[in-house]
């Protein structure tokens, strides 16, 4: 009896132990939102005008994630905020982690931004990446997996109208899509999924 006691004991501390392990705390829930089935981002080369304007796709480098942004310079509010908060997210980070992060800025308004996007972008983020076509039809074909919208106005003084899709994107090194922000998400909010995604997609 007291054999058969003890092996009772040890088969509930085992049951307990399992129980213990199955409900452990879930994985944080992200802050961004992942689209099903996840679209691919990198069928179009558009020209990188901080690397020359080498034709490249959108996609992060191995190892690496990939943050597009879809805007214009000359946006007043809701551009520079995004990206601010973006810089404010990598400089809260461990800066090898951070450095496994790009920017990719992608004009909407071309005819004014070509000459002046690689100075901005860089000036959120060092070292990131400006992106920019004057050919219409590559700039919808690029912008349209990431269901990015834009559309630009002149009203009837003469000023020039963009309006735009004011979520932030996170690509994978396949080209992958693998995380959407809408605007206004908390820097720490931004840090938080970036350091989870690292781990989840680049180990």
């Amino acid at each position: 009896m007291i054999r058969s006691h003890r092996v009772l004991t040890l088969l509930v501390v085992a049951v307990l132990g399992v129980v213990t392990a199955c409900g452990s705390e879930p994985p944080r829930e992200l802050a961004g939102f992942v689209r099903e089935p996840a679209p691919t981002v990198d069928q179009v080369a558009l020209p990188d005008l901080s690397r020359d304007g080498a034709e490249t796709p959108l996609r992060a480098e191995p190892g690496e994630l990939l943050v597009v942004y879809f805007g214009f310079t000359n946006c007043p509010d809701v551009c520079p905020m995004t990206l601010h908060d973006l810089r404010t997210a990598l400089n809260r980070m461990d800066p090898d982690d951070a450095a496994r992060i790009e920017l990719a800025m992608v004009t909407v308004d071309p005819d004014r931004d070509i000459p002046v996007l690689v100075d901005y972008a860089q000036s959120f983020v060092p070292d990131a990446r400006a992106f920019a076509t004057t050919d219409a039809a590559v700039l919808r074909a690029a912008a349209d997996p990431f269901g990015v919208t834009y559309a630009i106005e002149v009203d009837d003084d003469g000023r020039i109208e963009v309006g735009h899709t004011s979520q932030l994107f996170v690509v994978d090194d396949t080209g992958t899509l693998v995380l959407t922000w809408q605007f206004g998400v908390p820097a720490d909010d931004l840090r938080a999924d970036l350091e989870q995604l690292l781990e989840e997609h680049t180990t």
